[in-house]
């Protein structure tokens, strides 16, 4: 047996109480690290922390709002508080406003609050984690997009692909910057998976499958993705900078 990868460090993890976030803070819990949940609701959070006690892990809940630069900077400073350091990162939290909506008919506020949350909130995450990790020594980050952002396959999700789009520029643009802080940046692109936000309103999971099954026959489960997000945060991925991995089943093939 392989001796858990993230033993003695520390992972923050944001949008972690439910879905793909949550999935994400259990495997890093699951492989030894102590993890920081990260969210705008407590009562999620707490499911989170609960799940990973429950399975033996550490982790403590930190309410935070990413669309505003000094609840990300207190974040990292609880965390490292707590846990004694931030050593991995991965910027999860988003939102999908005004699915079904043409370019055209696109409501200003649903625009807004994607620009706010799934860019600005990561760029505030990033200059956050960023400061830390530049003065201890370097770290890992993983910011989490969408196939969407570089394929446009669906109607009616132009806000939500222009907001994740901008998200693997930025990853690409911060890679480059930090590199020589020690400090490794990539992108995990998803396709649809079976975590909440891929469902529409009344759609149950038959349904979703049926209407954005990949090639492999099913949906992406959220623990897939999360094994790549361990990948590129882990010592494995050492080399690996400014890269985009896309788990989405071949659908973008």
């Amino acid at each position: 047996m392989c001796a858990p990868r993230f033993t003695g460090t520390t992972a923050l993890v944001t949008g972690a109480g439910t879905g793909l976030g949550r999935a994400v803070a259990r495997a890093f819990a699951a492989e030894g690290a102590s993890v920081a949940v990260a969210g705008r609701t407590a009562a999620t959070l707490d499911e989170t922390v609960a799940l990973i006690e429950k399975d033996g892990g550490t982790a403590a809940a930190f309410t935070a709002d990413v669309s505003r630069a000094d609840d990300m900077r207190g974040l990292v400073e609880r965390t490292a508080a707590r846990f004694g350091g931030l050593d991995v990162a991965v910027n999860n939290a988003a939102v999908l406003r005004g699915e079904g909506s043409a370019a055209a008919d696109l409501d200003p506020a649903d625009w807004q609050a994607m620009l706010d949350i799934n860019v600005t909130g990561v760029l505030y995450a990033l200059q956050a984690e960023i400061a830390h990790m530049r003065a201890h020594g370097g770290g890992a980050i993983v910011n989490v997009s969408s196939t969407l952002g570089a394929h446009v396959r669906l109607p009616g999700m132009a806000g939500y692909a222009a907001s994740k789009a901008a998200v693997a520029a930025l990853t690409r643009a911060a890679a480059l910057d930090h590199a020589r802080d020690g400090i490794r940046i990539n992108l995990v692109s998803p396709g649809a998976s079976d975590a909440p936000m891929s469902q529409r309103p009344g759609e149950t999971r038959e349904e979703r499958a049926a209407r954005l099954t990949s090639p492999l026959g099913r949906l992406t489960s959220a623990e897939e993705v999360a094994a790549a997000v361990l990948y590129l945060a882990s010592p494995a991925a050492g080399s690996v900078l400014g890269a985009d991995l896309v788990v989405d089943g071949g659908v973008a093939a």
